[in-house]
């Protein structure tokens, strides 16, 4: 195969090598066409643009890519210096050429949005700075194969970055200009290249890069590639000749040649590894190609037993293949002299796979790229490389058979990425967004606040309603309300399908909608508080000492739990007279009489005062114990053992002003149908229908409810039910099925 960087000067037979007779027709009268169209216009880099439109022409004839591409590679730039061009390019070269135009046309619009603003830009911003670049530029990577419906516009334009590059390497053209075309080939097209496989054109791009990016390194480098080359390849052709021979006298056929040395890839492993240059391994390296699996392992064997082999320095990726599907034996030696030698064995169609646009290089060349991509994506480029490699084999294998190539060319086209888009600030920073995404995510992936505050968008420039699904490559600017920030905030129809697609936006929303119902809540309890220390006349009165009084670690702690009525006000004035147990709300409905075995109504409670006989105990109300709940006694005056659950916040308070007071107490056995009432607190969204589900479950649970508390507001219903059980189990039953009733969102005991 003929190096790319071998074709110094560009024939019309290169330009149509491949191509049916029809095709060849069409590319040829496309060189004529532009031959005249192009005159002496001349590149923004300073080549003659028609110099330029044939190297990319040749460029995409040696990828092998079909007649359409090759001429949209002719004709693109044609369109940029001259948009009167643009027009003429459907009727002279049909449809599909047009779009490849228009598609290369829209990735230049890209680089020229994106080129300060990129990861240059952002080298200089935060503590994070190199993260934020390494993203960024992994982000425009993606972007760029999602803008491209048709994935040879891609090809297109790799081919332009190398024929930019060679153009500046032969002109020897080192400025600020071709460092900051160099670093961005390198940051961004070389990858780009190497992910989908096309390797002769990835080094290319890395080698050129680099010499304009380091071009004292790159020097110092090629001088010793060229100082040491006649020892070098001396002693590897000698080293050929041995292994070639031993492989003869073992009856082994197989092709060795040399590796290529890739300036580049020498200084990133010098720098990597900090080795010396005579270290490299690969410096003095070459590959063995047979036929099959079995002989790649006789080779081995062979290698081994001319050479000694380096223990630690041997890889098998046949037997177990890299995670990309790489295979190959890579072996490291010592050969005569005491130095590395490095031997690759590989079947022809292994080779074929890691050269030429398959493998997976990309996983472990590049720096962070396993935490880059997901799964799908890494599938999407994976097809693509086999799309790349299939094509190879159909213009190699059947030449002319239009059906193949056009079966092939139509499976590229369809290969977009389309499972994110790509959407850039006015700024050009680069979000990624799922499909379908609208100015609103747009907002809230820039920050919070903008989201809350979105009144309006401008995509491209022109307003656009926020429900307007965004697309690859726009640019959207976010109009806000002005003022404060949290002085403005979102419109609950945000929460549809229509206007918000990704889940974290919706999230922002419901979190915002949530804060404002706490924060009037929890002004409802401060209201309804400040009130009853009006009429109780103590507005003098400390609210932290109050609120730590009643059991709260702060003020709107209390405020917040009385504004949801799961604290009442009777609690507030008791604390404020402090004349003992506070006294408990009576129920504001009753359902149904409670029943005869109740502890409400004189049955035995089934409670024990450890050590005492004949002592009267009551249930307290506050918190209404029931088995097996862990209790304990507090002496009245003149109405006996009041009996509390041990977490209760009232027998706290009164354990600490008259600990003397408390008494051991516990269950005993009560009656069989002894039954203990309890209070049950329920939060739902409110509606139709609700209070008929939960009584529908207190009732196949038999329990009896006694009363009902319910308030609705903004949409939610505060229910509490007093009802009478057996046990704590048989609540806990309760709970569970009135938890999975729609709308409920709390399920608990009070």
């Amino acid at each position: 195969m003929v190096s790319i960087t071998a074709l110094t000067s560009v024939t019309s037979e290169q330009l149509v090598q491949g191509l049916s007779p029809d095709d060849s027709a069409r590319m040829l009268a496309a060189l004529d066409f532009a031959s005249d169209a192009y005159g002496d216009k001349v590149c923004v880099s300073g080549q003659p643009a028609i110099d330029f439109a044939v190297g990319v022409a040749s460029t995409l004839a040696f990828m092998r890519t079909d007649v359409e591409t090759r001429i949209a590679g002719l004709m693109f730039e044609l369109t940029l210096l001259d948009t009167a061009q643009a027009p003429i390019i459907e009727p002279r070269f049909g449809h599909e050429v047009s779009e490849l135009v228009a598609g290369v046309r829209q990735l230049i619009r890209l680089r020229e949005l994106t080129q300060t603003q990129g990861p240059q830009g952002a080298a200089s911003r935060g503590r994070n700075a190199a993260q934020m670049a390494v993203a960024q530029v992994e982000t425009l990577r993606k972007m760029l194969l999602a803008m491209a419906s048709d994935m040879r516009v891609v090809l297109v334009r790799l081919a332009s970055c190398v024929t930019t590059l060679r153009y500046f390497a032969d002109i020897k053209l080192f400025n600020d200009m071709t460092c900051a075309y160099g670093r961005e080939t390198l940051d961004l097209y070389a990858p780009l290249a190497n992910r989908l496989g096309i390797w002769q054109l990835k080094w290319e791009l890395e080698d050129l890069s680099f010499r304009f990016i380091e071009p004292e390194a790159y020097k110092r480098i090629a001088k010793m590639l060229e100082e040491k080359r006649m020892m070098r390849e001396g002693f590897v052709t000698s080293s050929i000749a041995r292994l070639q021979s031993e492989m003869s006298a073992a009856g082994i056929q197989a092709e060795v040649f040399g590796r290529p040395k890739h300036i580049y890839s020498i200084w990133s492993k010098m720098k990597g590894k900090e080795l010396d240059f005579t270290d490299l391994y690969d410096v003095r390296a070459f590959r063995v190609i047979v036929a099959d699996v079995k002989t790649c392992y006789t080779v081995l064997g062979v290698v081994h037993n001319i050479w000694t082999p380096i223990p630690k320095e041997f890889d098998d990726y046949i037997s177990r293949p890299k995670s990309n599907g790489y295979q190959s034996l890579h072996t490291v030696v010592t050969a005569e002299d005491g130095r590395p030698l490095e031997v690759q064995i590989r079947t022809q169609e292994m080779h074929g796979f890691a050269e030429y646009g398959v493998a997976a290089h990309w996983r472990y060349k590049e720096a962070g790229g396993s935490n880059f991509a997901g799964q799908k994506y890494d599938e999407k480029i994976a097809w693509l490389r086999q799309l790349l490699a299939w094509k190879t084999d159909v213009a190699d294998a059947v030449v002319g058979q239009e059906e193949q190539q056009r079966e092939w060319v139509e499976k590229l086209k369809s290969a977009a990425l389309d499972d994110r888009i790509f959407v850039l600030t006015p700024q050009a920073r680069v979000l990624e967004l799922p499909v379908g995404a609208t100015p609103v995510d747009f907002a809230y992936h820039l920050h919070s606040d903008v989201g809350h505050r979105c009144r309006g968008a401008r995509v491209d420039g022109v307003m656009v309603p926020l429900n307007t699904p965004l697309k690859n490559g726009q640019t959207c600017e976010i109009i806000t309300a002005k003022g404060a920030p949290g002085t403005a905030g979102p419109s609950r129809d945000w929460l549809s399908d229509e206007y918000t697609v990704a889940t974290r936006t919706r999230s922002k929303i419901r979190a915002w909608f949530h804060a404002i119902d706490m924060q009037e809540t929890l002004s409802h309890g401060r209201a309804m508080v400040e009130k009853s220390l009006q009429r109780e006349g103590k507005t003098a009165v400390n609210l932290e000492a109050l609120a730590n009084k009643l059991g709260f670690a702060k003020v709107d702690d209390l405020f917040l739990s009385v504004g949801k009525d799961e604290f009442s006000l009777r609690h507030v004035e008791q604390a404020l007279h402090d004349t003992g147990e506070p006294t408990e709300p009576e129920d504001a409905v009753v359902l149904g009489k409670s029943k005869a075995s109740s502890v409400d109504q004189g049955a035995k409670s089934g409670v024990l005062v450890v050590g005492t006989d004949g002592l009267m105990t009551q249930l307290a109300k506050c918190c209404k114990p029931a088995p097996p709940d862990g209790i304990v006694g507090f002496v009245t005056r003149g109405k006996g053992v009041s009996i509390h659950r041990t977490t209760c916040k009232n027998f706290a308070e009164m354990r600490a002003k008259a600990p003397e007071r408390v008494i051991v107490t516990e269950w005993g056995r009560a009656g069989s149908d002894t039954v203990y009432p309890v209070d049950i607190f329920i939060l739902a969204g409110d509606r139709q229908g609700l209070l008929r589900d939960i009584s529908e479950i207190f009732s196949r649970e038999k329990i009896n409810v006694i009363g009902v508390n319910t308030q609705s507001a903004k949409g939610f219903a505060r229910m509490t039910f007093t009802a009478e059980i057996g046990a704590t189990a048989q609540l806990q039953k309760a709970l569970n099925a009135i938890a999975e009733v729609t709308g409920v969102q709390e399920a608990r005991r009070a």
